[in-house]
């Protein structure tokens, strides 16, 4: 072990002062204000981890419910891609017999009045 470093595992207790101030022995009140001190940032820290595990189950559950949807449209696309190919595959037997596809008539363009003139009053 080198000389000057503390044991592993053993607590330093030492009184800091600033640079060129000397170290002055800690009073009663410096002793109790030192606790309270601890004390108070120890409440803060529960606090503050408190709100951190609230928030990080919050986002669990969030997380859940997106997964819940995720599953439940991914179905919905799945019967959707079924039922396209179902109808595509519908229109494309009755496109092979429909009658108003067949007659080279109905793919004559046909003049369209005006859609504007029908509005105008006469």
């Amino acid at each position: 072990m080198s000389q000057g470093l503390p044991a592993a595992g053993s607590v330093l207790h030492r009184s800091v002062s600033a640079p060129g101030n000397p170290a002055r022995p800690q009073s009663p009140e410096d002793d109790d204000r030192k606790v309270r001190r601890r004390e108070k940032n120890r409440v803060a820290a529960q606090r503050s981890r408190k709100k951190q595990t609230q928030k990080a189950d919050k986002l669990h559950e969030e997380y859940e419910c997106l997964e819940q949807e995720n599953t439940v449209l991914r179905r919905e696309i799945g019967k959707l891609t079924e039922e396209l190919k179902h109808l595509s595959e519908a229109l494309k037997e009755h496109e092979k017999v429909c009658p108003l596809l067949l007659c080279p008539l109905n793919f004559v363009p046909l003049p369209r009045p005006d859609p504007v003139a029908g509005c105008l009053p006469r």
